[in-house]
């Protein structure tokens, strides 16, 4: 008897035990707006007192363990919410609901900033296009990411790829940084967006405006920074990319990651194919080459609460060939043009917090650009190929960049910091067979509150080019906070440009182009004012967004391609008409945009904007050209929660772009090219918990492949040959497939 008495006590005991235990102290977080787990957020357990910091991510069902021992405080942090921080008690449980930044506003960023900060606390105007757009575009490089965006225009080119303009400028005055390194290897004054792969890239952040002071040449226009993912997660994480394209467009990357405590490695690379495309495929010759591309990214992080330190190596390696059609009277025979571009560059980057609000970072990287060309002579009866001629042109650079940083939320804070960049170019094709120059500077930059609404940020920069004597550049950036929902922001800068070893001394001559340096060209000299106004506002799941801009520019000595007409002769080799650099009087562009933006969370999210820009030109003793240009875009994206979809469509119109040329004969010619408009659809759907992401739709809807040219083409305005500019290859068919695997314990 006492023996069952015995065991049923212990039965009891036991029971109370497991209860106990199912009553596990847990922390629960949620959605706000839609009550859904928010899976894998970071938590972090604080001690009020002494004690060790616990981290932790909550779990498929958006829970995780109250590791709390005392009381402490509880931050939770998710990308595309708003971080919550909180007291709490140990043993106890909690439930908690993220706010979602629903618009991209609310988004960190680092570029040109004391310390990341949310987009719409900084001083700048800085647009984000995060990982999620890049993926519903379907987008393989930055042109394709940014072909749709308002108030830019991306141009392209069968051999030289694509460029970008902002604000009506382009060119040199557009500053391309891939993690804060400038990007170099300019042709024809751009740099190939097309080869800035966005397959790694976590977001893109670009800031509209002059940023002479923090970033110094190439900065009029403004900067666009590309961040490539870290992983911060898990143990191990793998993802795997593949896309196909009608047009004959074959792309596979891959991206694997470890990390082991503080200690981060990550390896990523792939290969892009494309087979080249001609409306016309009777002949040899291809107006979009075909072109192949190797791509690796190796990096190591260490990432310990105050300190980080980031060691990346990038390779890029592509080949373009551009077949000649046959040649009279036989046909037997062509002329074949080989084109090698690789990118090297290695990257050491150190960022310490100092105390708690001073922040020191510093970014040193060797940066090579290497491109040959071999042209062949094709005898197609013996199948043979004999080299004529081939060239290399190297470009060296080499920069550091340190910075010093007080940011709290007091009413002073400063930055210091001193930017150094040797460049160094050498080749067949450069004047004397090598140049070098240098570009060192110092920047001062305040940030002062005089009251609790306003911010002011004067800012300065020494610099002292070897080549140029260079002025004191200086900026005046100001934001108003006139309530929560309203703010206005707006800038005013003197920027400085040294003319590039490519402008100077680069004679660039291939089957399209023919231009040639002068290293007699000036420095330019800039003015630059740009204005916003915001607003914004959250009611429940509804968010609205409306902005409106202003921007002017003002360039002294500006550089331009002018035509040599005293060259051009009757030799068939001479078709291409040959171009010089040469400085203008002044080159001014104006505008104003508009910009809406809409969203029911987490459903459909709508936007649309419009922009106007006039420019204007003026050289010597003529009267100056004036010319408008207008665009507008509209994009929208819908998810059907029921079927886990997302569909996606983006809408530009491009009106008629003014090309202004001056000639030999100090006369401005107009040309415009004409009003296109592009369209793009696309449907993509998660499957198997989100390990996989398919997407597929149409691009280019409306077939573009050629826009015409049209008013005067007297002065040597360079229209490609039949008076039409190549901006895609027809309407085409894609798919593209992501495949994750993660790994948290």
């Amino acid at each position: 008897m006492h023996i069952h008495r015995i065991f049923i006590v212990f039965i009891i005991s036991l029971l109370a035990v497991y209860s106990v235990m199912g009553q596990q102290a847990v922390i629960t977080v949620l959605d706000q707006k839609s009550d859904k787990p928010v899976s894998f957020a970071h938590v972090s357990f604080e001690p009020l007192g002494d004690g060790k910091v616990f981290k932790a991510l909550t779990n498929e069902k958006g829970i995780v363990e109250n590791k709390a021992n005392t009381k402490a405080s509880l931050g939770i942090s998710y990308v595309g919410y708003k971080t919550l921080q909180q007291e709490i008690e140990p043993g106890k449980s909690y439930t908690f609901r993220l706010i979602p930044n629903i618009l991209n506003i609310d988004e960190v960023v680092v570029t040109a900033q004391y310390a990341p900060k949310r987009a719409d606390k900084s001083i700048y105007k800085v647009k984000v296009i995060n990982r999620q757009t890049i993926q519903n575009k379907a987008a393989n490089s930055l042109d394709q990411v940014m072909e749709n965006e308002l108030n830019i225009r991306v141009s392209r080119d069968g051999v030289l790829g694509s460029g970008m303009s902002l604000n009506g400028l382009s060119g040199e005055h557009l500053k391309f940084l891939v993690d804060g390194v400038p990007v170099i290897g300019r042709l024809n004054g751009n740099i190939d967006i097309s080869q800035l792969n966005v397959y790694n890239i976590d977001h893109i952040e670009f800031v509209e405006g002059p940023m002479s002071v923090i970033y110094g040449s190439n900065a009029m226009a403004g900067v666009v920074n590309l961040i490539t993912s870290e992983n911060q997660n898990y143990k191990s994480y793998t993802n795997l990319q593949g896309y196909f394209e009608s047009v004959g467009e074959y792309n596979f990357n891959a991206t694997t990651s470890l990390r082991y405590d503080h200690h981060i490695f990550q390896v990523s690379g792939g290969r892009d194919f494309f087979a080249g495309y001609s409306e016309n495929n009777t002949g040899r010759s291809k107006l979009w080459k075909p072109k192949r591309a190797y791509f690796l990214d190796g990096s190591y992080i260490y990432d310990k609460e105050r300190f980080k330190l980031k060691f990346k190596t990038s390779y890029y390696d592509e080949f373009l060939l551009s077949k000649g059609n046959l040649r009279k009277p036989y046909f037997e025979t062509a002329f074949d043009s080989y084109f090698y571009t690789k990118r090297f560059t290695n990257k050491l980057d150190i960022s310490k917090k100092v105390l708690s609000n001073r922040y020191l970072n510093i970014l040193t990287a060797y940066s090579v650009f290497d491109r040959k060309t071999k042209n062949y002579f094709v005898d197609l009866t013996k199948l043979e190929k004999t080299l004529r001629d081939a060239d290399t042109t190297k470009f060296h650079s080499a920069m550091l960049r340190g910075t010093f940083s007080k940011s709290d939320e007091g009413r002073f804070n400063y930055q210091l910091g001193i930017d150094l960049n040797l460049d160094y170019g050498s080749g067949e094709k450069i004047d004397g067979g090598s140049k070098e120059l240098g570009d060192y500077a110092a920047f001062l930059s305040i940030k002062y509150k005089p009251v609790e609404k306003l911010l002011l940020q004067p800012g300065i920069r020494l610099i002292y080019n070897t080549n140029y004597d260079a002025p004191l550049v200086y900026s005046m950036n100001a934001k108003y906070d006139f309530y929560d929902h309203l703010s206005m922001r707006g800038s005013f800068a003197r920027g400085f440009r040294a003319p590039s070893l490519k402008e100077l001394y680069l004679d660039f001559v291939d089957v399209n182009h023919k231009i040639f340096g002068n290293e007699n060209l000036k420095a330019e000299r800039s003015y630059n004012i740009n204005g916003s106004l915001l607003y914004h506002a959250d009611r429940e799941k509804h968010v609205y967004e409306a902005e409106l801009n202003y921007f002017y520019n003002y360039i002294e000595n500006s550089i331009d391609l002018v035509i040599r007409e005293d060259e051009v002769g009757n030799d068939p080799a001479n078709s291409v008409p040959p171009y010089t650099y040469l400085n203008l009087n002044k080159y001014a562009t104006t505008g104003f945009g508009l910009s809406l933006n809409y969203r029911y969370y987490p459903n459909l999210n709508v936007k649309a904007g419009l922009n106007r820009t006039n420019s204007i030109i003026s050289h010597e003793n003529v009267a100056d050209q004036q010319a408008m240009s207008t665009d507008y875009n509209l994009s929208l994206n819908y998810k059907w929660i029921r079927y886990d979809l997302d569909i996606s469509i983006f809408y530009k119109y491009n009106g008629k772009l003014p090309i202004f040329s001056v000639n030999t004969e100090d006369e401005i010619a107009l040309t415009y090219k004409e009003n296109f408009q592009n369209l793009d659809f696309a449907i993509g759907k998660s499957w198997f918990e989100n390990s996989l992401y398919t997407n597929a739709g149409l691009k280019n809807i409306f077939d573009n492949k050629r826009i015409p040219y049209t008013g005067s083409t007297s002065g040597g305005v360079h229209t490609g040959g039949d008076g039409s500019s190549l901006v895609g290859y027809g309407r085409t068919f894609f798919l593209s497939a992501s495949y994750t695997i993660k790994y948290l314990k």
